[in-house]
Protein backbone atom coordinates (compact mmCIF):
# COMPACT_ATOMS: atom_id res chain seq x y z
CA UNK A 1 0.00 0.00 0.00
CA UNK A 2 3.18 2.55 0.81
CA UNK A 3 4.72 1.65 -2.42
CA UNK A 4 1.59 2.62 -4.67
CA UNK A 5 1.06 5.77 -2.44
CA UNK A 6 4.33 7.10 -3.01
CA UNK A 7 4.26 5.84 -6.69
CA UNK A 8 0.91 8.19 -6.97
CA UNK A 9 2.54 11.20 -5.77
CA UNK A 10 5.55 10.37 -7.35
CA UNK A 11 3.15 10.21 -11.04
CA UNK A 12 1.11 13.30 -9.49
CA UNK A 13 4.39 15.54 -8.73
CA UNK A 14 5.10 14.85 -12.58
CA UNK A 15 1.82 15.84 -14.04
CA UNK A 16 2.02 19.18 -11.87
CA UNK A 17 5.27 19.84 -12.79
CA UNK A 18 4.94 18.71 -16.68
CA UNK A 19 1.40 19.96 -16.84
CA UNK A 20 2.43 23.28 -16.06
CA UNK A 21 5.61 23.84 -18.17
CA UNK A 22 3.28 22.76 -21.14
CA UNK A 23 0.63 25.47 -19.79
CA UNK A 24 3.28 28.19 -19.62
CA UNK A 25 4.82 27.68 -22.75
CA UNK A 26 2.15 27.29 -25.38
CA UNK A 27 -0.63 28.96 -23.64
CA UNK A 28 0.06 31.37 -20.98
CA UNK A 29 2.88 32.75 -22.47
CA UNK A 30 1.64 33.53 -26.30
CA UNK A 31 -1.18 34.65 -24.87
CA UNK A 32 0.49 37.48 -22.57
CA UNK A 33 3.02 38.36 -25.71
CA UNK A 34 0.68 41.43 -26.63
CA UNK A 35 0.89 43.13 -23.22
CA UNK A 36 3.10 46.23 -23.16
CA UNK A 37 6.63 45.08 -21.61
CA UNK A 38 6.22 45.94 -17.96
CA UNK A 39 2.53 44.34 -17.43
CA UNK A 40 3.50 41.17 -19.43
CA UNK A 41 7.06 41.26 -17.38
CA UNK A 42 5.43 41.65 -13.87
CA UNK A 43 2.40 38.98 -14.94
CA UNK A 44 5.05 36.39 -15.82
CA UNK A 45 7.15 36.87 -12.64
CA UNK A 46 4.21 36.61 -10.53
CA UNK A 47 2.87 33.69 -12.25
CA UNK A 48 6.18 31.72 -12.18
CA UNK A 49 6.99 32.83 -8.69
CA UNK A 50 3.41 30.59 -8.30
CA UNK A 51 4.49 27.76 -10.28
CA UNK A 52 7.97 27.39 -9.00
CA UNK A 53 6.92 26.97 -5.38
CA UNK A 54 4.90 24.55 -6.85
CA UNK A 55 7.38 22.73 -9.19
CA UNK A 56 10.06 23.22 -5.86
CA UNK A 57 7.94 20.94 -3.93
CA UNK A 58 7.19 19.00 -6.60
CA UNK A 59 10.89 17.94 -7.52
CA UNK A 60 11.86 17.47 -4.29
CA UNK A 61 9.08 15.04 -3.56
CA UNK A 62 9.33 13.16 -7.30
CA UNK A 63 13.13 12.76 -5.97
CA UNK A 64 12.26 11.28 -2.49
CA UNK A 65 9.63 9.26 -3.72
CA UNK A 66 11.69 7.71 -6.43
CA UNK A 67 14.51 7.11 -4.50
CA UNK A 68 12.46 4.94 -1.85
CA UNK A 69 10.99 3.15 -4.26
CA UNK A 70 14.40 2.11 -6.06
CA UNK A 71 15.33 1.24 -2.81
CA UNK A 72 12.39 -0.95 -1.39
CA UNK A 73 12.49 -2.60 -4.80
CA UNK A 74 16.63 -3.35 -4.35
CA UNK A 75 15.76 -4.40 -0.64
CA UNK A 76 12.80 -6.71 -1.31
CA UNK A 77 15.34 -8.40 -4.32
CA UNK A 78 18.53 -8.67 -1.86
CA UNK A 79 16.21 -9.87 0.94
CA UNK A 80 14.27 -12.68 -1.32
CA UNK A 81 18.45 -13.63 -2.13
CA UNK A 82 18.83 -12.09 -5.79
CA UNK A 83 20.98 -9.81 -7.21
CA UNK A 84 19.48 -6.80 -7.77
CA UNK A 85 20.42 -4.28 -11.22
CA UNK A 86 18.91 -1.87 -11.75
CA UNK A 87 16.63 -2.15 -14.98
CA UNK A 88 18.59 0.43 -18.22
CA UNK A 89 14.80 2.63 -17.99
CA UNK A 90 14.97 3.39 -14.35
CA UNK A 91 18.88 4.42 -14.68
CA UNK A 92 17.68 6.70 -17.79
CA UNK A 93 14.75 7.88 -15.99
CA UNK A 94 16.76 8.68 -13.14
CA UNK A 95 19.78 10.84 -14.48
CA UNK A 96 17.05 12.69 -16.58
CA UNK A 97 15.08 13.30 -13.74
CA UNK A 98 18.24 14.75 -11.44
CA UNK A 99 19.18 16.62 -14.29
CA UNK A 100 15.81 18.28 -14.78
CA UNK A 101 15.63 19.49 -10.86
CA UNK A 102 19.33 20.53 -11.99
CA UNK A 103 18.13 22.66 -14.65
CA UNK A 104 14.47 23.80 -12.57
CA UNK A 105 17.01 24.93 -9.60
CA UNK A 106 18.89 26.99 -12.25
CA UNK A 107 15.75 28.50 -13.39
CA UNK A 108 14.66 29.09 -10.09
CA UNK A 109 17.36 30.25 -7.85
CA UNK A 110 19.31 31.98 -10.38
CA UNK A 111 17.46 33.49 -13.38
CA UNK A 112 14.03 33.31 -11.64
CA UNK A 113 15.93 35.85 -8.92
CA UNK A 114 17.50 38.51 -11.33
CA UNK A 115 14.12 38.36 -12.84
CA UNK A 116 12.83 39.99 -9.58
CA UNK A 117 15.30 41.96 -9.24
CA UNK A 118 15.11 43.00 -12.30
CA UNK A 119 11.22 43.83 -12.45
CA UNK A 120 11.90 45.82 -8.65
CA UNK A 121 14.17 47.97 -10.66
CA UNK A 122 11.88 48.22 -13.83
CA UNK A 123 14.16 46.90 -15.80
CA UNK A 124 11.83 45.86 -18.83
CA UNK A 125 14.66 44.83 -21.13
CA UNK A 126 16.52 43.30 -18.55
CA UNK A 127 13.33 41.21 -17.51
CA UNK A 128 12.35 40.82 -21.47
CA UNK A 129 15.86 38.99 -21.88
CA UNK A 130 15.34 36.77 -18.72
CA UNK A 131 12.35 35.30 -19.32
CA UNK A 132 13.55 34.25 -23.20
CA UNK A 133 16.23 32.50 -20.84
CA UNK A 134 13.80 31.04 -18.57
CA UNK A 135 11.40 29.95 -21.22
CA UNK A 136 14.39 28.26 -23.28
CA UNK A 137 15.78 26.84 -19.95
CA UNK A 138 11.56 25.51 -19.37
CA UNK A 139 11.93 24.41 -23.08
CA UNK A 140 14.88 21.71 -22.21
CA UNK A 141 12.62 20.78 -18.99
CA UNK A 142 9.93 20.07 -20.98
CA UNK A 143 11.75 17.76 -23.55
CA UNK A 144 13.48 16.28 -20.89
CA UNK A 145 10.34 15.15 -18.96
CA UNK A 146 8.36 14.29 -22.12
CA UNK A 147 11.52 11.88 -22.91
CA UNK A 148 10.95 9.84 -19.00
CA UNK A 149 8.09 9.74 -19.91
CA UNK A 150 8.79 7.71 -23.35
CA UNK A 151 11.13 5.76 -21.87
CA UNK A 152 9.02 4.84 -18.53
CA UNK A 153 6.07 4.00 -20.26
CA UNK A 154 7.85 2.31 -22.90
CA UNK A 155 10.20 0.61 -21.44
CA UNK A 156 12.79 2.01 -23.44
CA UNK A 157 15.36 0.89 -23.69
CA UNK A 158 14.89 -3.00 -22.94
Amino acid sequence: MLYSTLKALHVLSLIVWIGGMVFSQFFLRPAVAQLEPALRIRLMHDVLGRFFQAVLAASLLTLVTGVWMLGRVAKQVVQGGGSFEMPLFWTIMAVLGVAMVAIFGHIRFVLYKRLGRAVAAAEWSVGAALLTQIRTWISINLGLGVLVLLVTLLRWPV
